[in-house]
């Protein structure tokens, strides 16, 4: 498995940016498709966002659509979400997820998980 460690959580008002960012170690960061994803209070976690090995192709969810990018710098085995005009119901826990299969958006096609980073968008 790969190791993961996220950065780059914090508090921001309605309407500002973060980036978050993802450090992979452990093995060959360019093996795995990325993800992301959230868990708000009380709710279930789900996807975000997910990038192929080489990072030409990306999905989202279409809440993030047009405010998310997501990208990755394989040099760097680092991974990393730009966030746009967040809102306040962007809130939540934020994980990054290394997978073998591009293109899912499914939990279980992630096997390596981290610990999370806090996002609070204040109204």
């Amino acid at each position: 498995q790969v190791q993961l460690v996220e950065s780059g959580g914090g508090l921001v008002q309605a309407g500002g940016s973060l980036r978050l960012s993802c450090a992979a170690s452990g093995r060959t960061f360019s093996n795995y498709a990325m993800g992301w994803f959230r868990q708000a209070p009380g709710k279930e976690r789900e996807f975000v966002a997910t990038i192929n090995w080489n990072g030409h192709s990306t999905d989202y969810v279409d809440s993030v659509k047009g405010r998310f990018t997501i990208s990755r710098d394989n040099a760097k085995n680092t991974v990393y979400q730009q966030m746009n005009s967040l809102e306040h119901k962007d809130t939540a826990v934020y994980y990054c997820a290394a997978g073998l299969a591009d293109g899912c958006r499914s939990q279980k096609s992630f096997g390596s998980w981290g610990q999370g980073t806090q996002v609070t968008v204040s109204a």
